[in-house]
């Protein structure tokens, strides 16, 4: 087996943060489905004994904490979701509440920080869920759920406080050019 192709494989496991479909894993690895499977195998083998274990569905993949370690994750996660969820959720949970079902991309450029822990954590308490992109095949979008909703007592997105206002003020920002460092501005002579 190919050693550089199981660790590209566990790399997008890992990066991944959730299941991956074969089908994606696949196009990812730049082979075709049929030759996930022994590559998969490889990987299985190759987490044995590190705390990590791969678990497979007929069409899903994802890295996860083994048998062994998953009871002190497990206690671990659920001291962290005991905290609040501090300023950097609420600011993903305002971005995806009034702009919509949004990609990762599109939040951490909004925020202007990468917000792969942030989203993992609001996945876990319930309040976002991820859904598949239907227009790029190769990210997710990240919409509230119907208990955020729900919990925060409106019915649907439009009726959130200032949601004209504040969904305007968002597609501002994200239309305009991106502004130039100071060492990128052109002298003029």
């Amino acid at each position: 087996m190919d050693n550089h192709l199981t660790a590209r494989a566990q790399a997008f496991l890992f990066s991944e943060g959730g299941a991956l479909t074969l089908r994606k894993l696949a196009q990812l690895l730049e082979i075709k489905e049929p030759e996930l499977p022994p590559v998969l195998h490889a990987l299985s083998e190759r987490l044995t004994g590190t705390g990590l274990a791969l678990v497979r569905t007929d069409t899903e993949v994802s890295l996860v904490a083994d048998k062994e370690t998953s009871p002190a994750v497990q206690k671990a996660f659920e001291r962290e979701l005991g905290k609040e969820i501090g300023d950097a959720g609420l600011e993903v949970l305002a971005i995806v509440l009034y702009r919509g079902p949004s990609t990762r991309s599109q939040i951490d450029y909004i925020r202007g920080v990468n917000t792969s822990s942030t989203i993992r954590n609001l996945l876990a308490r319930g309040l976002v869920e991820r859904t598949g992109n239907p227009e790029d095949g190769r990210e997710y979008l990240y919409r509230p759920t119907v208990e955020l909703l729900a919990h925060l007592g409106v019915r649907e997105r439009i009726e959130l406080p200032n949601h004209a206002e504040i969904l305007a003020e968002l597609n501002a920002f994200e239309s305009r050019p991106a502004e130039q460092s100071p060492g990128e501005q052109t002298q003029q002579v």
